[in-house]
């Protein structure tokens, strides 16, 4: 219940909510928080806000506060590796990573919550690599007095699996590289595409056990694949031999090693003859020679959600179809840009 006095009349009162202030282009923030005990001095500020009324509440049962509710939402949006501080700012609570790693959003159980009258939701993109402290999403309840129920129906869809948000630790991982061709392998070119996959790996925290040089025949790919896996190796990547060339046959190598769950081509470009493979649950992905001419390609989307403890198979691959094309920018922003942010 909301009981309205003049702001005149309303020293001695305590603000039912917090009163933000806006200075176009400069500022936007509390200028009274709530719970403020309302003086003489505040009046003439009051006025100036455009605050010729505030509001007394005085909650039924049934009834609750904007932050109180944002504290119950919070709570059941956030999964492993998130945290927030129980502080409502004007209604709104922030969620933050715990560490550093990579964000994974459920989709649709963030969009069965938005369909819920008075709450809200916004997160940054699923699969998104994140720091320690880095916002990953932002809840309130609209209105400043609601019924309990519809936040309890929106807390109990949020918390289903584990809450909305999670953000995963990345494992180090002992990649193993193969470096297929026979330019490369008989010394007639120099290698391009183990320095740029070992950059990448090591970025992500991993490191490269080993680097294989083999010429485009099956059982040598299947050799340096075994070689690895001995090595305890529990990622392996191969370059080259991925195209529809009859002289590419990094493929056969991979199911002569014994692939399972083998999965060629995906819905991105650059890498839409990228392929995904497992043996005995370790990693094989083979790269495309657009990885030498790109900057970013779909390994970029792949490999954190790999290390994160991610399987990929045909559905995820299928699922990088909508925001899967790159734009070749001039100027090339990645992560700040749409390239596979869709799925």
């Amino acid at each position: 219940m909301l009981k309205k006095i003049g702001v005149k009349d309303s020293v001695g009162t305590k603000l039912a909510h917090d009163i933000t202030e806006i200075q176009p282009g400069a500022f936007k923030g509390q200028a009274f928080r709530k719970g403020h005990t309302v003086c003489n001095e505040d009046i003439c500020r009051l006025q100036k806000l455009g605050k010729n009324h505030l509001y007394l509440i005085d909650l039924d049962q049934d009834e609750i506060h904007e932050n109180q509710a944002a504290s119950i939402l919070a709570k059941s949006l956030s999964g492993e590796g998130i945290v927030w501080a129980d502080a409502p700012k004007e209604g709104k609570i922030s969620l933050h990573a715990q560490y550093d790693g990579l964000c994974i959003v459920d989709i649709a159980a963030l969009a069965a919550f938005n369909m819920i009258d008075e709450v809200m939701c916004a997160t940054i993109h699923s699969h998104t690599l994140v720091k320690k402290g880095e916002m990953v999403a932002a809840t309130r309840a609209i209105p400043l007095v609601m019924k309990r129920a519809p936040i309890e129906r929106a807390a109990a869809v949020a918390a289903q699996d584990g809450g909305v948000l999670n953000v995963r630790i990345l494992k180090k991982s002992r990649a193993g590289v193969v470096v297929t061709g026979n330019e490369v392998f008989s010394g007639l070119i120099d290698d391009q595409f183990a320095p740029i996959l070992k950059e990448k790996i090591e970025t992500l925290g991993s490191e490269v056990a080993g680097v294989a040089f083999v010429p485009d025949k099956p059982e040598k790919i299947q050799r340096a694949i075994e070689d690895h896996l001995a090595d305890s190796c529990d990622l392996i990547l191969l370059s080259g031999g991925m195209s529809v060339d009859p002289d590419d046959v990094t493929r056969r190598g991979i199911a002569m090693a014994g692939a399972q769950s083998f999965h060629y081509g995906a819905a991105a470009l650059p890498g839409a003859m990228f392929l995904i493979a497992y043996i005995h649950g370790i990693p094989l992905l083979g790269i495309p020679a657009c990885g030498l001419h790109h900057r970013i390609t779909v390994l970029d989307l792949i490999l954190p959600r790999i290390l994160a403890g991610e399987r990929i198979g045909k559905k995820e691959l299928a699922f990088l179809g909508h925001g899967g094309l790159c734009r070749d920018c001039e100027e090339c922003v990645h992560p700040h840009c749409p390239f596979g942010k869709g799925s």
